[in-house]
């Protein structure tokens, strides 16, 4: 019965394979349900006999489908005449299980875990950082960082302190710091995208060894490539003799620091997969070696045998094994081979001294924050004075008690380094500062000050490193920034760094020694935070150079202007034309000394600028400065 069925409904059905598919489908669901003659001519119209007939015999339905009752299904109807018109219908059993079949689907799928696409967009915040801090830790960097300040930065847990470290990583690199840019920082990721694009093999270009060697070391300055391999005499050094090699790749270095001179790196691909991988003895690009073929010289004369090869008998080292070792250098031994592989991808040496404690500093520099100052007062025609000034508020420091005072001790080391890393300068002192324990509440609104001035040489440029540990709390801070002396023009009419100071006085007498905040007879000590309030006095220090004397007086004949100004716009204006605020005077130099007074003044952000007008030539120069103005109660 069932196969008379198929072979009926194939003949029924013969417009098309969907039809058939229909028919095949259904007789797995014989008499499910058969509607009568009335129902169907009801529901679809009037059909032709022998489908009526054919449908009745059958006994089933097929899948449901529309009446063709609308435009397009009667165009349809009318393109197929050999198709009836008809109307099936599903049981009501069949569809509550295809409702219940498509809810447990819907649950299931609400129940299923995320895509990996919207796991990824689904992260926060927080853990977009921390994927950020592994890349930088296991990508960028994994090549450069030392051991040690890659321990420091594992050990840090908050994501402010390992932006510090990261902050201070590249700056201990920065090779100018006179610069916007970090030179170092840049050409490193140029490497690696250099790598990326001409290394990758399977792996990205950086993880590549010729990838490593070359964002550490940088392009080599020669490259001999055998990209086919083939054909290769060896020279005598090599042991002689013709033989295959595998691709190979031979870099050439004139100079690494920590390494030498001639430096000579062999990349293998021994799979011929563009894979090239650093080679430690030259016989690795060897495709012959194991197979017997490719004889030395001393093998071609029976001095030795292919047993001897040190690559087959590492243990006696080659000793009898002919050219191969009478003509050996001494950096083809293989322990100067296995130092060498292991050096050149060793992180590079940081061109800069470390300091002491250096990577401690940089992990806990934001916990002690401190300003700097370096300022330049022409010496002769070939050295310049640098008084380095520190500040620090003593709210960040740790006071102990020690009899009636409260006491905070500081240890300062500073080192000053030329741009071929010579150290110039190198100091350290212990600093000590407090106040009496009954006034402890103003000396916490405080600051403390330190001052080392040294002597540099003109026309060159330096790098400051300065660290500064709270001997009581242990806290250490670190800044690091240039030092550039300016290039005094031996004729025309020069000056100073221009110094703002709530404190100058001038001495008596000129110490012997090297004093803080002593230049010549006038002790001044910079205002770094360059906050004043209404009743301080704004003083100002400067030298000029170059002036002339008059041939009359022997003094000079300045005229000079003290400008207050506000977002550009003058306020005031103190002019000195009979020379009051020169405090000393030489063929060298004039020394200026002006106390300004500041009352009147509401709080907010002011300039300073000075003019100075040579009148025996008309020579002038100009200087500025900014500062602010703070209520009377706020804390200095």
């Amino acid at each position: 019965m069932k196969l008379r069925a198929r072979a009926e409904i194939n003949s029924h059905f013969a417009a098309g394979p969907q039809a058939r598919w229909r028919g095949a489908s259904d007789e797995l669901y014989p008499g499910r349900y058969v509607r009568s003659e009335q129902q169907s001519q009801r529901a679809c119209g009037p059909q032709p006999e022998g489908a009526r007939r054919r449908r009745a015999r059958i006994g089933f339905v097929a899948a449901p489908r529309r009446c063709p009752t609308s435009t397009s299904s009667r165009r349809l109807a009318s393109a197929r005449p050999a198709l009836a018109p008809k109307c099936e219908f599903i049981s009501a059993r069949a569809l509550s299980r295809f409702l219940a079949a498509s809810l447990l689907f819907a649950f299931l799928a609400s129940l299923s875990p995320l895509p990996a696409s919207q796991k990824k967009n689904s992260k926060g915040p927080q853990d977009e950082r921390q994927d950020y801090f592994k890349k930088w830790l296991k990508e960028d960097v994994v090549y450069i960082i030392t051991d040690d300040e890659k321990a420091v930065f594992e050990k840090l847990s908050a994501p402010e302190e390992k932006e510090k470290f990261i902050e201070q990583f590249w700056t201990r690199r920065d090779p100018d710091p006179r610069t916007p840019e970090n030179e170092f920082k840049e050409e490193h990721y140029r490497r690696i995208a250099y790598a990326n694009e001409h290394f990758a093999s399977g792996d990205p270009g950086w993880m590549t060894d010729r990838g490593r060697i070359y964002i550490i070391h940088g392009k080599p300055d020669s490259i001999e490539s055998r990209p086919d391999g083939g054909a290769y005499n060896r020279p005598i050094e090599e042991g002689g003799g013709t033989t295959t090699v595998h691709p190979y790749e031979k870099w050439r270095y004139r100079y690494l620091e920590g390494l030498g001179t001639n430096i000579e790196l062999e990349f293998v691909d021994s799979t011929n997969t563009g894979k090239y991988e650093l080679a430690v003895f030259p016989w690795e690009k060897d495709a012959l070696l194991q197979i017997g073929l490719g004889p030395t010289l001393a093998e071609q004369e029976h001095l030795a045998s292919r047993a001897d090869h040190p690559a087959l008998n590492p243990g006696a080292g080659g000793a009898q094994y002919g050219p191969a070792q009478w003509f050996a250098r001494r950096t083809d031994t293989p322990f100067a081979r296995y130092e060498l592989a292991a050096k050149v991808q060793a992180a590079p040496i940081i061109k800069f001294k470390a300091l002491k404690e250096i990577v401690q500093a940089n992990v806990k520099y934001s916990i002690l924050p401190f300003e700097v100052r370096g300022d330049y007062f022409k010496l002769n025609d070939t050295q310049v004075l640098v008084p380095i000034t520190v500040q620090i508020r003593n709210a960040d420091l740790t006071f102990k008690a020690e009899g009636a005072a409260q006491v905070a001790r500081i240890a300062v080391y500073g080192s000053v380094t030329s741009l071929s890393n010579r150290t110039v300068q190198e100091f350290e002192d212990e600093v000590v500062t407090g106040f009496r324990k009954d006034n402890s509440d103003e000396g916490l609104k405080k600051s403390s000050i330190y001052q080392k001035i040294i002597t540099l040489n003109r026309n060159m440029r330096y790098k400051l490193d300065l660290v500064l540990k709270d001997l009581n709390s242990g806290n250490v801070g670190i800044i690091q920034q240039g030092i550039l002396p300016p290039a005094y023009n031996g004729e025309s009419l020069g000056s100073s760094s221009l110094v703002l100071s709530n404190a100058i006085q001038p001495l008596k007498t000129i110490p012997a020694g090297n004093d803080m905040f002593v230049l010549g007879d006038v002790k001044v000590i910079p205002k770094l935070d360059k906050r004043f309030t209404p009743r301080m006095p704004l003083g100002v220090y400067l030298q000029v150079y170059n002036a002339a004397l008059d041939q009359a007086s022997g003094a000079p004949s300045l005229t000079v202007f003290y400008r207050l100004l506000q977002n550009g716009k003058v306020l005031a204006v103190a002019t000195d034309e009979k020379g009051e605020s020169a405090q000393f005077y030489s063929g060298q130099r004039v020394v200026l000394v002006k106390e300004l007074s500041l009352e009147g003044l509401e709080p907010g952000a002011y300039q300073l600028q000075v003019e100075v007008v040579d009148r025996s030539n008309n020579r002038k120069v100009q200087v500025g400065g900014d500062f602010s103005v703070a209520a009377a109660d706020q804390p200095r």
